[in-house]
């Protein structure tokens, strides 16, 4: 199938298109940086998601992943939030080919944890999440996946830290967080496996959730 992945740079994006392509599927990827996959089933797109006019018109995707986001930035609602509203907007409507759309949300939507405008961009997706299932029904699906801490390059000050990591564990039940490579798991299952499910938004943060204590360094 043909995949759009936004953000493909790095961390959970890069990882979700790896595992797309591993599995013989072809994969567009857009980032507002150089490409960092090589790979023959692998084109990429410099874009950025805030502006629609940077935008291919030729794409008509059958799977949209919306991973593309910033944290703590000064510009979190414009890309997280608007960014997804930009990108599936263009992609997901008007496109019958379109089959499913997974958007990448977070803990923090669920629990208000974490800073204000990255929690505030984050719920606003479980509702656009919601909206955009009911308009696809019943050609597509649309789901979201809520990561908690996910072992990436934007969490390094605290997985580093080891005061503040031993703080972070105690108030998660699993004792760890998840790779990319897990979080690109459940994308490839909500995204090509489910067929029925729509208009959910997947917790997935190893009981994290529980507890709202956010802790950052100072």
């Amino acid at each position: 199938m043909d995949v759009l992945i936004t953000g493909t740079y790095s961390g959970i994006g890069r990882a979700t298109a790896l595992y797309f392509l591993e599995r013989d599927h072809h994969v567009t990827g857009m980032d507002w940086k150089e490409s960092s996959i090589c790979h023959e089933n692998y084109e990429h797109v410099i874009a950025d998601v805030r502006y629609p006019d940077q935008f291919p018109h030729q794409l008509k995707p059958e799977i949209l992943i919306n991973i593309a986001g910033v944290q703590d930035s000064g510009h979190d609602i414009d890309v997280n939030l608007k960014g997804v509203i930009n990108v599936t907007e263009q992609y997901a409507f008007h496109n019958d080919r379109m089959k499913a759309v997974v958007i990448m949300g977070s803990a923090s939507a669920h629990t208000g944890s974490e800073f204000p405008e990255y929690a505030a961009s984050k719920a606003g997706l479980l509702a656009y999440t919601k909206n955009v299932a009911n308009r696809l029904a019943p050609q597509a699906i649309c789901n979201s996946i809520d990561p908690g801490g996910v072992l990436t390059d934007l969490n390094k000050c605290v997985i580093e830290d080891e005061k503040l990591w031993n703080q972070i564990m105690e108030l998660t039940p699993l004792k760890r967080w998840a790779s990319p490579e897990e979080i690109a798991e459940w994308i490839y299952f909500v995204a090509v496996n489910n067929r029925f499910m729509t208009g959910q938004n997947l917790l997935i943060d190893g009981g994290e959730a529980g507890n709202t204590k956010f802790i950052w360094p100072e």
